[in-house]
């Protein structure tokens, strides 16, 4: 199956090209032709490479921790195109064996429908300090587990990442989730530095919403934040909605970390995509406050950001050009996944996972391996 767009924007990856026709093929950018003689389609915008999320606990109103079918993780997707994200890891918080593993049953199930949307899957817990353990539920907290490792070794869930505290899980362990094929990153953790830096060493490649829930710099403790801006190889997401982080921090984080190190992630709940303003989170009520989530007691939990206006945070918050903010949405959590040659960018080889980006840098349309995802009505 072939189809030729004549783009008037085509933003690769790396540079802007003008009045191009791409062609797709079986799901992949087959080629980009300077030639405009025959296209079947006019795209007027930026094409762009579609935006990949590693943090996506929810939405169109469905919480991943409660799915039990493909098709609720299916709904979560296909919220989330509407605002550029072509694919995620649907993320599981903190809670029992048996919601866990429901969940990641429902993503294998998705999977089969949806592998380049639906990538794999996210646990970000429950092996986290309680101390810096924010809105997750405490009662589950805990080491892991005979049952837990059973989990981590599926090998049809895809793409397998997990949040852990390390000061909760040793070095040897985190070893073994890196021998299981397990992505580890680090957050939730009242860690010294000197236990990051032996969590780096041992496999862990990144950190989860970086500043938040973690020990903070301090002139003789570093903490995990330290250990984070000062190593030049792990990578880091940030949750730019205007609450989770101060803006100054932010750019502290992008001038320490660098263009390439840096990735924007939504940490999205259900009521993205949808009108809900409350939900039950792992036995807590959530209310929505605007632009806000908050928990019970007011912490943050979760939010309501989707990737079009993190993107649009990123250019105006941190003023980057707008392709480093779409490479911070689109090529840097691809290779966070090691999943570069694939996506986040639109050369030939690469899938086809796109969007169409209209007037201010709003998302009109998407596709997922050349299939459409969603469009907007005109």
């Amino acid at each position: 199956m072939s189809k030729r767009y004549l783009v008037s924007q085509l933003f690769d990856g790396q540079q802007m090209f003008k009045n191009v026709v791409l062609t797709v093929e079986n799901g992949r950018v087959a080629s980009i032709d300077k030639e405009r003689n025959r296209w079947d389609e006019k795209l007027v915008g930026i094409l762009a490479p579609g935006f990949v999320d590693l943090q996506v606990n929810g939405g169109g109103g469905v919480l991943i921790n409660d799915a039990v079918d493909a098709d609720q993780v299916l709904t979560v997707l296909n919220a989330h195109g509407q605002f550029g994200t072509t694919a995620m890891l649907p993320t599981v918080i903190t809670d029992d064996l048996a919601s866990m593993t429901r969940a990641a049953d429902a993503v294998a199930r998705a999977r089969q429908s949806s592998p380049f949307g639906i990538l794999g899957i996210h646990f970000e817990g429950p092996h986290l300090a309680p101390a810096k353990g924010g809105v997750h539920n405490a009662e589950h907290m805990r080491p892991i587990g005979e049952a837990e490792w059973q989990l981590y070794a599926r090998d049809d869930l895809g793409v397998k990442m997990i949040t852990l505290a390390p000061d909760v899980v040793s070095e040897a362990e985190i070893r073994t989730l890196v021998s299981l094929g397990v992505i580890v990153f680090l957050g939730h953790s009242n860690a010294s530095a000197d236990e990051v830096d032996a969590a780096l060493a041992a496999g862990a490649v990144g950190f989860t919403h970086l500043f938040n829930a973690m020990s903070p710099l301090a002139s003789r403790a570093p903490g995990m934040v330290g250990s984070a801006l000062l190593d030049e190889y792990s990578m880091a997401g940030i949750i730019l909605d205007g609450h989770h982080m101060d803006y100054r921090a932010a750019r502290l984080a992008l001038k320490c970390k660098g263009q390439d190190n840096l990735m924007l992630v939504t940490d999205a709940m259900p009521p993205v995509g949808s009108d809900q303003q409350s939900f039950e989170l792992v036995g807590r009520q959530v209310t929505r406050h605007q632009c806000r989530l908050e928990g019970p007691d007011g912490q943050l939990a979760g939010s309501v950001l989707d990737m079009n206006q993190a993107v649009l945070n990123a250019i105006d918050g941190l003023g980057v050009a707008p392709g480093q903010a779409l490479r911070m949405a689109s090529a840097n959590p691809a290779r966070a996944l090691g999943m570069e040659e694939a996506l986040g960018h639109l050369k030939p080889g690469a899938l086809a996972n796109m969007v169409l980006l209209g007037t201010g840098m709003k998302v009109t349309r998407t596709w997922v391996a050349g299939e459409p995802l969603w469009q907007e009505e005109v």
